[in-house]
């Protein structure tokens, strides 16, 4: 596993990373003794960077990371983030970048995290209501305070992450991108490289579905949230599957699987993106970091471009596009 530098701040984790939001909600019931398996191999196989967030559970995502990285915290690199209000129950509050709360929820995550500081702090979604001066102005505070070593930004347009990184240094920008998720690449990439931030890719799958393990809702559990995802739904789903199937093809010719050419792709697209895909199961995890050992030639971008262009994907990325910044 080699290692890619995020920010010019000195921030640097492994190429690939491991989400862990599906762990604890979203894609169906979890298992969190075998979720701190995957963990521990993760970080047995060289992974540096975990990601989770405190909306997800809620809560209990960053206690069972926090509980994963118990004894292991050297060279760990420990992301998490705050704005997606939620309260105990999991009723959505709405987006909050109010500076009492970045601190309030900065300090309830270190402490279900059981760390004395947070390595890489997101706001994660961007509070259109409150000036982006403002929350990280206080997330500066909190780096000063030493709470936090790093701060990023989720889901920003190119104009928000100016005027944050105008503010505070911004080491990483975590945006959705993958083979059939590139919106990123027409502002949001070339503003990220221009300031000397780095970019961290979640989906990288595309929430699983660029692996060919599904074909319809009827795989997914009922509190699986991609049964209302855009993507795998109607005549949208029938029209990325060709995509699936692209993949699948170029994959087996290349002697990989799905999941590897997928993220070997994200890994291509520059030494400043990180991919850290999610999984649950010590399986996919092993198939996931595979990836690193494959390499791609101009010829294979040059086919991957021809069989999957940009913008092919049929649908949203999400149900309600609302909460993302533009």
């Amino acid at each position: 596993m080699e290692s890619r530098s995020l920010g010019r701040q000195g921030l640097v984790v492994s190429e690939i990373g491991l989400g862990c939001m599906g762990m604890s909600e979203f894609y169906g019931q979890g298992d969190a003794a075998e979720s701190v398996a995957v963990i521990h191999r993760a970080l047995d196989a060289g992974v540096t960077l975990l990601d989770t967030a405190d909306m997800y559970g809620p809560f209990t995502n960053e206690m069972l990371v926090g509980e994963a990285v118990a004894g292991r915290r050297d060279g760990v690199v420990v992301a998490t983030k705050f704005g997606n209000e939620r309260a105990p129950d999991g009723a959505r509050l709405g987006i909050n970048g109010r500076p009492e709360y970045v601190r309030s929820a900065c300090e309830a995550s270190l402490t279900r995290l059981g760390l004395d500081h947070i390595d890489l702090y997101y706001q994660h979604r961007v509070d259109r209501s409150v000036p982006i001066e403002d929350t990280i102005g206080a997330m500066a505070e909190l780096v000063a305070r030493g709470k936090v070593r790093y701060i990023g930004l989720s889901e920003a347009s190119a104009a928000t992450i100016r005027r944050a990184h105008a503010v505070h240094p911004i080491s990483a920008l975590q945006t959705e991108y993958s083979l059939w998720s590139r919106e990123c690449e027409d502002e949001v990439l070339p503003t990220v490289r221009e300031l000397g931030i780095g970019f961290v890719s979640y989906s990288p799958l595309g929430r699983g579905f660029l692996t060919g393990r599904f074909s319809g809702g009827a795989e997914l559990a009922e509190n699986d949230f991609r049964r209302r995802d855009p993507r795998f739904v109607g005549d949208n789903l029938e029209h990325n599957l060709a995509i699936v199937a692209a993949v699948e093809e170029l994959a087996s010719a290349k002697g990989c699987t799905p999941a590897q050419l997928a993220l070997a792709w994200v890994l291509s697209r520059g030494e400043d993106v990180v991919p850290i895909p999610g999984t649950k199961r010590l399986s996919y995890l092993d198939d996931n970091l595979g990836a690193a050992g494959i390499a791609l030639g101009d010829d294979d971008l040059a086919l991957l471009e021809a069989r999957i262009p940009k913008g092919v994907t049929a649908g949203d990325r999400y149900a309600d596009m609302s909460s993302i910044d533009s």
